[in-house]
């Protein structure tokens, strides 16, 4: 078979393949590429030295069997039989579950993830979304400071359970989504500095210096990236990618790398004949961002709604630090804010941001944006991961705003996106934790994160290890919950609202235009109306007297009993509650 390697700067490339050494000859059709025949198979162990320097993995990496820093294996596409002949499913009409696999299940495999998938047919979700699945060093962790682009984390089983769990997903009916990070790479077992100009100065990140996308070298760099997203939707039927964190994709070219990808992926689409899409993360507040190329926007399917989150976080908890502050004072109560996100999408759309102590954001034409394109959330992981202590909205609020904020969420103009275990409030904290093999990186993160929360009031030893293992155990998902009350019932609930979501088409409806809105700060109700559909919370302890305006409205569904309105209108709702009406 052919290796081939990127290395535009190099003057010797070697091919370290089963003991032997083979040098590699300069590609004349492509500049910068080295390539070399030898005999390998599916399995084969193998590495390339640049300038008789040490043997690294290939940036292309399908495989690392022994982890980020170890020999690349070669990976035959073709020896898996798929059982599914998957016609694909689509982003409009979507519930997304994100998942972790190495928490999902005590086992953290993609094997054991898969065996769970039936919970999620049953719950009535249509994709399941992958947090990041590139290797990693260790054992477990979030994924997010993955190395090897092309490749799956081998304690999860390695490119073949992907196959298995994404056909086991697709023989249910459900689409898989995966989460990918083209803003960084993780610092342990990174060598494409070796390589090639993979990374600029030019642009800095959160993470160090930026991914090379517009300075000298860029175009193979982009198409390293690019291609690397079209090899998950083609070699493992993906559906669907979500892309972390955009805004830190540092271009000024004119054609922007999302653009340039949104483009691939669409032509892959029309190749392989289903769906496929990207979503992406981004707080820019942008609306060119999921603008359709025709119309001069980058062309990307969706995008996170962090503002959704942040208004109805604030509005549930009266948390108010950080972020949190531009949302909870938009009212007194935050129902204003709340109002403003479910109705226009946006709540920064040019307004002022304290926490940015700026303007920030573009008002989204809603006359013209499809609604399915802002996923909305009440949980994610890092909405969850990233509070000290892990703790999930079920720890802090009352079983009856759980159920408000999934009425919100399952009812709501977006596509809704639930995270793991939400679905019968989990009881288990979902912590940050990792598996530096590296001691002072350990140490480095170990410190950084209790610094951090220092900073906010935290006692140190408050604060988790996340190199302490059991810091991941506790993160895993306790499955005799389901079946056990109040978890029980709350798991009813979310089933209940997510299939009247898919057989009410006002539930459906894409036109955010159409979203009415009522509410009062003072008696802490909010209402709001999508066609013949009315969902009213009452989000305050006492009994809460909501005009619904329609007379004879029939219950749908309830978090308790409750009477439908009279002749006068008036829904009478017991504290936290909430109540989905229809007037057909």
């Amino acid at each position: 078979m052919q290796f081939e390697v990127w290395a535009p700067q190099a003057d010797r490339l070697t091919l370290h393949r089963a003991g032997a050494t083979h040098a590699m000859e300069r590609d004349p059709g492509r500049p910068g590429w080295w390539t070399a025949e030898a005999e390998a198979s599916d399995g084969t162990r193998y590495g390339f030295a640049v300038d008789d320097g040490p043997v690294r993995p290939d940036p292309r990496s399908r495989r690392q069997p022994d982890g980020p820093d170890g020999l690349s294996a070669v990976v035959d596409q073709g020896r898996y039989s798929w059982r599914s002949d998957w016609p694909g499913r689509g982003l409009p009409g979507a519930v997304l579950y994100e998942l972790h696999v190495g928490t999902y299940t005590p086992e953290g495999t993609l094997d054991a993830a898969a065996e769970r998938l039936g919970h999620l047919t049953e719950l009535g979700v249509t994709h399941v979304e992958l947090m990041p699945l590139c290797p990693f060093p260790g054992t477990h962790g979030w994924g997010y400071e993955g190395v090897s682009l092309w490749a799956v984390h081998e304690p999860y089983g390695g490119p073949e359970a992907l196959k298995r769990f994404v056909d086991a997903a697709h023989e249910l009916g459900l689409g898989v989504v995966l989460d990918v990070v083209h803003n960084h790479l993780g610092p342990s077992g990174n060598y494409l500095p070796v390589f090639g100009p993979y990374f600029t100065e030019r642009h800095h990140t959160p993470w160090g210096a930026a991914v090379n996308l517009d300075a000298p070298g860029s175009d193979e760099v982009r198409a390293y990236f690019r291609e690397s997203a079209l090899a998950w939707l083609r070699d493992y039927r993906l559906d669907g990618l979500r892309l972390d964190a955009v805004h830190a994709l540092k271009d000024t070219r004119a054609l922007h790398f999302l653009e340039e990808l949104s483009t691939a992926v669409d032509a892959l689409a029309e190749e392989v004949r289903r769906p496929l899409f990207l979503i992406a993360e981004s707080d820019l507040n942008d609306p060119r961002l999921i603008t359709p190329r025709a119309h001069g926007g980058l062309g990307l399917h969706a995008q996170w709604n962090d503002d959704f989150h942040h208004a109805l976080h604030t509005t549930l908890t009266g948390e108010s630090q950080g972020y949190y502050a531009d949302f909870a004072h938009a009212g007194p109560a935050g129902l204003a804010g709340l109002a403003k996100t479910l109705t226009g999408g946006f709540f920064h759309d040019g307004t002022y941001s304290s926490f940015r102590e700026r303007r920030h954001g573009r008002p989204l034409d809603r006359t013209s944006v499809s609604a399915h394109r802002l996923l909305g959330y009440t949980q994610t992981h890092d909405q969850v991961g990233n509070r000290a202590q892990g703790d999930r909205l079920a720890a802090i609020l009352s079983p009856g705003l759980l159920a408000c904020a999934a009425a919100l969420v399952l009812t709501g103009p977006f596509t809704p996106m639930l995270f793991m275990g939400e679905e019968w409030a989990a009881s288990t904290p979902w912590q940050f934790f990792t598996d530096h093999t590296d001691p002072e990186l350990a140490e480095a993160v170990r410190r950084g994160r209790r610094r951090e929360f220092a900073e906010h009031g935290w006692a140190e030893e408050d604060v988790p290890d996340p190199q302490d293992p059991a810091t991941r155990d506790r993160s895993c998902l306790d499955w005799s919950e389901p079946a056990r009350e109040p978890h029980a019932r709350m798991l009813s609930w979310y089933r209940t609202l997510i299939a009247l979501r898919h057989s009410l088409p006002d539930l459906s409806d894409p036109d955010l235009s159409d979203v009415k809105v009522a509410f009062d700060e003072e008696a802490r109700w909010f209402g709001f109306r999508r066609g013949d559909v009315l969902v009213a919370l009452n989000l305050g302890k006492e009994t809460a007297e909501i005009p619904v305006g329609v007379p004879h409205a029939r219950v749908l569904a309830a978090w308790d009993p409750v009477e439908a309105p009279g002749a006068d209108g008036v829904l009478t709702v017991g504290g936290e509650s909430c109540v989905v009406l229809t007037v057909a």
